[in-house]
């Protein structure tokens, strides 16, 4: 099952692995049902979690908002949006989702126990309530089932992305800069990146240079774009990218986050447009994790990085530069 993604609707629906997921599936449905619904919290997790097939909704931001499951018993379950993200389509992509995966496996029929008040939500997605309802977990049910129409299998267009790779940790400078050596001459024809002061012992490396230049000149129409948040210091250091950028001028661009929350963003990350990702949740650190080749990560942090560019400024720091 691959990642749902609708950009105007400020989320996507991604397959969620059990045990790496765990926390943000948790914060989801503790939040709903112990503290919403008051689902006893032994009641809310059971010996089925880890076989399940499970989705997470996310936010631009890659905020878990909403989750649901698949049993093998064949049964939806454990659906749960949090409550700002209500009515805006979430449990509707995560049905969708979780419905794909359904008719992926062949599986003729699924089923569900609904609340009583979400009974009409079911019924516009095809579903048909059958036999008396019931309590469970102090809550009112009406158990539902709709049959499936197998997927009919179609040829994939053949895809330009370099083979997928788990996200491995980055525990130092070094790490981080072999991330970017193999991400680099990946990308087809924009890196995105988002820093405070253009990480000097990442992005003033010699090697890590060269990558960039040859990705600047090797490319046709290849931009770099790069959100510095203290461009001021990054001019009195006379960082050796800007130099690079000045004799490239017409791929590098950079701009200057005005935004109070795109200033303090407390994050680090670089994004390729062929899914590679290096992410640090904190800037002044190198510890993060990347991958050459994980696109449904580099799509979420290329969601959190296109509004910020948008309505951040040029950089009028470099402008002696030409840049």
């Amino acid at each position: 099952m691959r990642a749902t993604i609708d950009p105007e609707a400020g989320f996507h629906v991604e397959p969620a692995d059990y045990a790496t997921d765990f926390q943000d599936l948790r914060r989801v449905r503790e939040t709903v049902f112990v503290q919403e619904q008051n689902v006893p919290l032994e009641e809310e997790w059971d010996a089925l979690d880890p076989k399940c097939h499970h989705v997470l909704a996310r936010d631009a931001a890659g905020h878990a908002i909403g989750t649901g499951r698949l049993t093998p018993e064949r049964k939806i379950g454990r659906m749960a949006v949090m409550r700002d993200w209500r009515g805006k389509g979430v449990g509707e992509a995560i049905m969708h989702a979780l419905l794909d995966r359904a008719r992926a496996l062949g599986w003729p029929e699924v089923s569900l126990h609904a609340q009583v008040a979400a009974i009409g939500f079911y019924q516009k997605l095809g579903f048909e309530p059958y036999g008396e309802r019931f309590d469970e977990a102090g809550i009112e049910h009406q158990a539902m089932r709709l049959a499936l129409t197998p997927t009919e299998a179609v040829p994939r267009a053949p895809s330009d992305l370099p083979p997928a790779e788990p996200p491995q940790p980055v525990d130092s400078a070094e790490q981080a800069a072999a991330a970017l050596l193999r991400m680099i001459p990946l990308a087809r024809s924009l890196i995105r990146i988002y820093t405070r002061d253009l990480d000097p012992l990442l992005f003033g490396r010699p090697d890590v240079l060269d990558a960039l230049r040859q990705f600047a000149t090797g490319r046709r129409g290849a931009q770099v774009r790069v959100l510095v948040q203290d461009p001021a210091n990054v001019q009195l250091r006379h960082h050796p990218l800007l130099a690079l950028a000045q004799r490239l001028a017409s791929t590098f661009h950079f701009r200057a986050p005005v935004e109070p929350q795109d200033e303090h963003y407390p994050a680090a990350f670089v994004a390729t447009d062929r899914g590679g990702f290096l992410f640090r949740a904190l800037g002044s650190r190198f510890e993060g994790e990347a991958s050459a080749c994980a696109p449904a990560r580099a799509r979420q942090l290329t969601a959190l990085f296109d509004p910020v560019w948008e309505r951040s400024r040029v950089c009028s720091e470099f402008r002696a530069l030409g840049i």
